[in-house]
């Protein structure tokens, strides 16, 4: 639809700026998280004697997790929640994402294996090979990235579009949210 049947309404190309905007900040703050990760995971290898980590994964890997999540913004992850608290509303959107995203990267593990030419069991086979406090921690690490990831979109969205940009940085850069 373009703005013309409906006034008021974003255009086409504003609507993926807005996208493109959105995918880069939270691509851009995942890779900080993991490239932090990766930094202090290599650092205690080093300790042991041990290589250092491509830093190139924790890049992959924020563009990877940023595109699903724009996936589940706009499947409506979280959406019919109902009417609840900001805290609940954070706390439960929190692990829904968590959740897709836990579901997704295994997929994506999977399909990455599979055009690799390894069955689904050599792929799950890889996994076994981490310990259960690896994959454990791992996924604590993520949860805890998504909270304030997820508390700065619900505050964004409840103080309406451009509110919480401008409170942060003082301009009228926010105006879409």
């Amino acid at each position: 639809m373009t703005s013309d049947a409906h006034p008021g309404a974003p255009s086409l190309k504003e609507r993926a700026r807005h996208e493109l905007r959105n995918y880069a900040i939270v691509a851009a703050y995942l890779y900080v998280c993991f490239a932090t990760f990766m930094l202090y995971k290599s650092a205690l290898l080093r300790e042991e004697g041990l290589g250092l980590l491509p830093h190139g994964i924790a890049a992959i890997k924020a563009l990877i997790l940023g595109k699903f999540i724009l996936i589940g913004e706009a499947a409506g992850v979280g959406t019919r929640i109902g009417r609840r608290t900001l805290l609940t509303t954070i706390a439960t959107k929190t692990l829904l994402f968590f959740l897709l995203l836990v579901v997704l990267s295994v997929m994506e593990e999977l399909l990455v294996g599979k055009a690799h030419g390894h069955s689904f069991a050599q792929t799950l086979a890889d996994y076994e090979k981490h310990s259960v406090l690896e994959m454990i921690a791992t996924c604590l690490l993520l949860l805890v990235v998504l909270v304030p990831l997820i508390t700065a979109k619900e505050f964004s969205r409840a103080l309406g579009p451009g509110v919480l940009t401008r409170a942060l940085f003082g301009s009228d850069q926010g105006k879409a949210g």
